[in-house]
């Protein structure tokens, strides 16, 4: 079966080249075709997908953003009427709702196909901790899938599904991205709900999502990204706390670790790889920033050589009390150690990782993201199954702080290695650049190698991703907040940031007001006789606009300006009756212009 994307398959509904009930009957006829790579835990019976068809044919294709989309649900997260096992056969429970984000992708269309199988309770970056079986790698079955969400990434990857839903505590959601070729969106905790999910560590689980391409990335992330009142744990997106406001996708700054902190466990053909990302990046308008990483590699320390491990046992400690031989042999040992920290190393865990959260922030006054590999390297399932805590630790070098520190991730496919096999890279930053991220993820993808999924097709032409929140308004200065000019440190100092220089539609008479210091024009709109004015226009946080607009004095305000493209953007406006004997510079067209006459 030729792999679709989301756009593609939507584009053959709405075009009427296929219907639900007949792309639904050829995915399930493939995913029941054979399991050779034990991807599935529960594929859905044809009885139980009735109702989903039913409802979608009464439907336009039109009116619901995922209309007849396929998905797979990683088996820690509730879909309604069907098992949720957690890959533990005795925890099984059949749940009656499904999980808040499962609704909400249901809602916009989408059709859930099956439950897919994981590292027993979401523990391990492999794809092998599972009695229903080691999940093998979309492009060889003898490598491993990535883990916990192995058979979620693997179903996307061969094309069963158009897209899947995993969980990401410590990688989950990157590793397995990496090793499919796949997009992998890691969110910011809180995002994406919780409600209906078998939680690992209750404080740092996100739901991830896995798709062919940014673009689909994005589709489902709206989709699923409603806020939940009911989960103690969401957030709904709001303006970053740390770095600017908003992540230009030219000119942006990425921080890359030292070269003695990168670590690719003897791998030089993923070293390659991974230089050849940052020069991609470099060419795409980004100045490559190096930092010092060892307050994020400690931080992946605590993850399990802490008290966190606690908050896994505590999840299912009564379960694992009564039926320790239920958990798998090497899943039992890592949750089990859980059950011996005191409540005094909590704290100090606690102390430690704020003092870190502390140390990192301090890079986002000097970059706006980090990149780094989504894992230094790929074994074979025999070779995890010789040593699989410390494979399993190697390949959560990158991952295991994210959480911690509260980032929000992006993994991008990024070539492949000598095997064949594929290698990817994490960008990530501060909480709520989930949007920023995607932007620029997507023109990386792009450049590089032009192979969708584990086919042999070319990626398709897509639109460019645009990052699409409220994080930030435009606002056009022409005066004394332009750069180096008195005023802009009340755009600095609320974090604004400098988008672009440029010019408003010749619609205006530009004036000398009286007053000061300091000196400030008027630009005031006319319906004739008018020029264009050079301006800046500076992207100010949406939370901080309205003390920003608060202190402008009469008979400044902020209206709508109009830009020489015909866009209009908010900006300062001028009073008409303001500039009666006031100085007419029109014809210098520059505020700068004038203050270096004056000077």
């Amino acid at each position: 079966m030729t792999i679709r994307t989301i756009t593609e398959l939507l584009d053959d509904y709405r075009a009427g080249r296929t219907s639900v009930r007949a792309l639904l009957g050829d995915v399930m006829r493939t995913v029941r075709a054979g399991d050779d790579r034990n991807i599935w835990i529960t594929t859905l019976t044809d009885e139980q997908l009735e109702p989903y068809l039913q409802r979608l044919e009464q439907a336009d294709p039109a009116s619901l953003p995922l209309y007849g989309i396929p998905f797979a649900i990683k088996d820690n997260i509730d879909l309604a009427d069907v098992p949720t096992t957690a890959a533990c056969p005795d925890f099984a429970y059949t749940p009656e709702v499904s999980a808040f984000v499962v609704q909400q992708l249901i809602e916009a269309g989408a059709v859930p196909v099956g439950k897919t199988n994981l590292d027993q309770f979401a523990t391990g970056l492999v794809g092998t901790r599972s009695p229903y079986g080691a999940c093998g790698n979309a492009f060889d079955p003898a490598y491993v899938s990535g883990g916990s969400s192995s058979g979620s990434a693997v179903a996307v990857a061969l094309g069963q599904v158009a897209f899947s839903l995993g969980t990401d505590t410590a990688g989950s959601g990157r590793v397995p991205a990496a090793f499919n070729n796949l997009v992998g969106v890691k969110p910011t905790r809180g995002i994406l709900s919780a409600s209906g999910v078998v939680p690992a560590c209750r404080t740092l689980d996100t739901i991830s999502i896995f798709a062919m391409t940014v673009g689909d990335a994005q589709q489902v992330l709206e989709a699923a990204a409603s806020y939940d009142v009911g989960d103690a744990y969401a957030r709904p997106d709001q303006v970053p706390a740390l770095g600017h406001c908003s992540i230009p996708v030219e000119g942006f700054r990425f921080g890359v670790p030292l070269p003695e902190q990168l670590q690719f466990f003897g791998d030089d053909g993923a070293k390659r790889l991974f230089e050849s990302a940052v020069e991609r990046l470099e060419r795409l308008g980004g100045e490559r920033v190096e930092l010092d990483f060892e307050p994020f590699l400690e931080t992946a320390r605590l993850l399990y050589e802490g008290p966190w491990v606690s908050e896994r046992y505590t999840a299912i400690r009564q379960f694992m009390e009564q039926k320790p031989e239920a958990l798998f042999p090497v899943t039992r040992q890592i949750i089990g150690g859980g059950a011996s920290p005191l409540a005094a190393d909590a704290f100090a865990a606690q102390y430690r990782l704020q003092e870190l959260r502390r140390q990192s922030e301090a890079v986002w006054n000097h970059m706006d993201l980090i990149v780094t590999p989504s894992a230094g390297t790929i074994y074979t399932i025999e070779q995890v199954n010789a040593d699989p805590v410390q494979l399993n630790s190697n390949l959560g070098y990158y991952t295991n702080f994210m959480n911690l520190l509260d980032f929000s991730a992006l993994a991008v496919p990024a070539g492949f290695l000598p095997s064949g096999l594929p290698f990817g890279v994490t960008l990530f930053a501060p909480a709520f650049y989930d949007q920023d991220l995607l932007a620029i993820g997507d023109r990386l993808h792009r450049h590089g190698p032009d192979r969708l999924a584990a086919s042999t097709q070319p990626l398709p032409r897509q639109p460019l991703v645009e990052a699409r929140h409220e994080h930030v308004i435009p606002v056009a200065v022409c005066g004394a907040h332009m750069r180096g000019l008195p005023l802009n440190g009340q755009l600095t100092e609320r974090n604004a940031r400098f988008l672009a220089r440029t010019r408003s539609a010749p619609d205006y008479r530009f004036y000398v007001l009286p007053g000061g210091p300091p000196e400030r024009p008027g630009m005031v709109r006319v319906s004739d006789d008018g020029a264009a004015v050079e301006l800046e226009v500076w992207a100010v946080p949406s939370d901080r606009f309205g003390s920003f607009v608060a202190g402008i004095p009469a008979p400044l305000g902020i209206g709508k300006v109009r830009l020489e493209n015909g866009t209009h953007v908010c900006g300062f406006v001028c009073e008409a009756e303001a500039v009666a004997g006031a100085e007419d510079i029109t014809a210098l067209g520059s505020w700068r212009a004038y203050l270096s006459r004056a000077g």
